[in-house]
């Protein structure tokens, strides 16, 4: 069973800074892409931020140049920098991973996972 944990969230200032992590635990063999996605009341799911496996990043025009994905392969572990927050940041932030999991290579499974969501509030 492959679960991701995400942490991090919470309430900070406009132009506050806040950092999420969000760490994919179970019978992993690879992660491939990863990604931060946002829904805030009233509105649908929208994509923040990508990185490949190789690191190559992707982000909403709304966040560049505020925002920093990363991840960290040895730790299975992926990373949202967020600094100059705005009202309009606040949402549950969701991370997403697709992952190729199983015993080995010989019997797997490739599927998208969801976190749980964490709350970032930015007041204004």
């Amino acid at each position: 069973q492959v679960q991701l944990v995400e942490s991090g969230g919470g309430l900070v200032q406009a132009g506050g800074s806040l950092g999420l992590s969000c760490s994919v635990s179970g019978k992993i063999l690879s992660i491939n892409d990863m990604g931060w996605y946002r829904q805030a009341p009233g509105k649908q799911r929208e994509l923040v931020a990508s990185i490949t496996r190789d690191s190559t990043t992707n982000y909403a025009d709304s966040v560049k140049d505020r925002f920093t994905i990363s991840r960290d392969n040895t730790k299975n572990t992926m990373y949202l920098q967020m600094n100059s927050l705005k009202f309009e940041d606040t949402a549950v932030y969701y991370c997403h991973a697709d992952v190729v999991s199983g015993s080995n290579y010989d019997s797997f499974s490739r599927l998208d996972y969801w976190g749980q969501g964490t709350q970032v509030t930015v007041s204004s």
